[in-house]
């Protein structure tokens, strides 16, 4: 066994870059040099340092901090990568992990945690939030308050309105809603009251009067203590103190109604409730674990509609991946037949579904399926009041239709292209040894075929199964269930139900609407999973 000293290294030549090395470093040169390029680069990091400077100023002043050093490491591993005559594969792969992380792997991770907390109408906010908010709504007017001058200022880069306050003994103060009254030196006086104020910009008569219900609506507390009451002023120049008719206790825990007595304490519910079980909206974010999962399930009013529509769901996905794939493979072999003339227009006819936005298609289709004056009633029907969208079997029957109006282009130039793929010496060999053209087709075609399409067809169960487009802008999920506790209609599949759940209604409910997310995708991973792995059987065919 022999062994290379140093000695033997040292003195080895140095080898001689060949073409393609020498090519592959004069097309990376020409990559990261020149003065236009650097310039470029420069210009843009410039522009993504600007951002990012931006970013922090915002953050900062609202007290973000982890947020902050996110937004400030990364912005200084970007310039590092970039400033680098090195690291050049991290100069392609950088943009696209960012948009990565922010788009993907922070959209999950949040829709995660959201999922277990209450997050929803009534609970948006912190503890301390939901005091102030309560406080504030039952604010009333001391009877004998002093007149307090008022300025109306506001707090540069947020636009965030606060009040210059100064009392009748001359002392000048500032706050804002979610700021007490803090004491300020060396403010502009005029005629005895406090006009302006260092790092606050001071409104004139006009913005004053452009922003009235802004300006109305402050409350700035008087102190640390909610307690004390808020200042508030009718129209931007003088001000009054106000006292609330509740009385927050922070070491019990407890709001008390002074008006009635009634205690209202924290039981962990993210509200203040009574004994009675009566709560005191707004309330605060809290975790509640696992409880959104079992509300989805167990709740018999949710039950029910989660019930129904996860079956039509499955149906919906279903028969849609059916009909669509059955549709463009009848079409495709039709098609395919070298004995037809004019295949070429044909086949650009049967494609133009396909080159129309989906939604444009499915509101043209929501018109003619009017039962008033739509075009199938009115003209193909002879003025039949048909309620293609607005009875419940028939809303089903539309939504499939449409979707198979929108689907069959794709199967058809899929199933275009793997007949085409098929060799004709099997099929010729077939025919030899005396086999019928059915027997051929579905002894030989449909297995090769569906080697090539059923991971395409897994993928079509996948995306008609969270199919919103054609649901919302056909029917909107309706006719609607009037006897469901939450708005859901029959035509609902199960992404516009959790739609609907987070965005409509007077009460939306995002830690509900999250774990149905999660139980979505739990559904549509197994199945998937599950199909992939029934589907490498027919790769043996190969």
């Amino acid at each position: 066994m022999s062994t290379i000293t140093d000695d033997e290294v040292a003195t080895e030549p140095e080898r001689k870059p060949t073409k393609r090395q020498r090519e592959a470093a004069r097309i990376a040169d020409a990559a990261s040099g020149g003065i236009k390029v650097i310039l470029g680069k420069i210009l843009l990091l410039a522009i993504v340092d600007a951002l990012a400077l931006y970013a922090i100023f915002v953050l900062f002043l609202n007290d973000q901090w982890l947020v902050l050093g996110l937004v400030a490491v990364v912005t200084g591993i970007v310039n590092w990568i970039y400033f680098s005559r090195r690291k050049l594969p991290a100069k392609y792969l950088t943009p696209g992990v960012i948009f990565l992380v922010v788009f993907q792997v922070f959209v999950l991770l949040y829709t995660g945690y959201i999922a277990f907390t209450n997050y929803g109408t009534g609970h948006n906010g912190t503890k301390e939030q939901a005091v102030s908010a309560l406080m504030s709504a039952a604010l009333e007017r001391v009877p004998d308050s002093p007149t307090y001058g008022v300025t109306v200022v506001e707090q540069p880069g947020t636009g965030t309105l606060g009040l210059l306050v100064t009392d009748p003994e001359g002392d000048v103060q500032v706050g804002m809603n979610d700021a007490p009254l803090a004491p300020v030196n060396g403010a502009d006086m005029e005629g005895g009251k406090a006009v302006a104020a260092d790092g606050w910009t001071s409104l004139s008569f006009q913005q004053v009067l452009g922003r009235t219900d802004e300006i109305t609506s402050l409350a700035v507390p008087y102190s640390d203590d909610p307690n004390d009451g808020a200042i508030r002023t009718p129209d931007g120049t003088s001000g009054y103190l106000y006292v609330s008719t509740l009385e927050y206790d922070e070491a019990a825990a407890t709001i008390t109604d002074v008006a009635t007595g009634t205690v209202y304490s924290d039981i962990g519910t993210g509200a203040f409730t009574s004994e009675d079980g009566e709560e005191l909206m707004p309330g605060w974010q809290i975790t509640v674990g696992a409880d959104n999962f079992v509300r989805a399930v167990t709740d018999e009013r949710l039950g029910g509609p989660l019930l129904y529509v996860t079956l039509w769901t499955f149906a919906f996905a279903l028969i849609s991946v059916a009909t669509t794939f059955f549709l463009g493979l009848f079409l495709a072999i039709v098609f395919n037949d070298m004995r037809m003339r004019g295949r070429k227009i044909y086949r650009v006819l049967m494609i133009l579904p396909y080159a129309i936005p989906s939604f444009l298609s499915a509101l043209v289709w929501a018109g003619m399926m009017n039962e008033s004056f739509g075009f199938i009633n009115e003209v193909l029907l002879g003025g039949a009041s048909v309620p293609w969208l607005t009875d419940p079997t028939l809303a089903k029957v539309s939504v499939l239709i449409v979707n198979l109006w929108l689907g069959f282009p794709y199967m058809f130039l899929v199933c275009t292209g793997a007949l085409q793929s098929i060799p004709d010496e099997l099929q010729e060999a077939a025919t030899v040894d005396g086999a019928k053209p059915w027997a051929v087709f579905r002894l030989i075609k449909l297995p090769l075929l569906l080697v090539t399409v059923a991971p395409l067809l897994i993928a079509s169960f996948a995306f008609n199964f969270n199919n919103f487009n054609v649901i919302y802008m056909l029917t909107d999920g309706g006719p609607r269930d009037t006897d469901a506790p939450i708005p859901v209609g029959f035509t609902d599949i199960l992404i516009s139900m959790v739609y609907k759940v987070a965005f409509t209604g007077q009460t939306r409910d995002y830690g509900l609407a999250s774990a149905y997310s999660i139980i979505i995708f739990i559904v549509v991973a197994v199945i998937s999973i599950i199909a992939f792995r029934k589907t490498k059987a027919l790769e043996e065919l190969n």
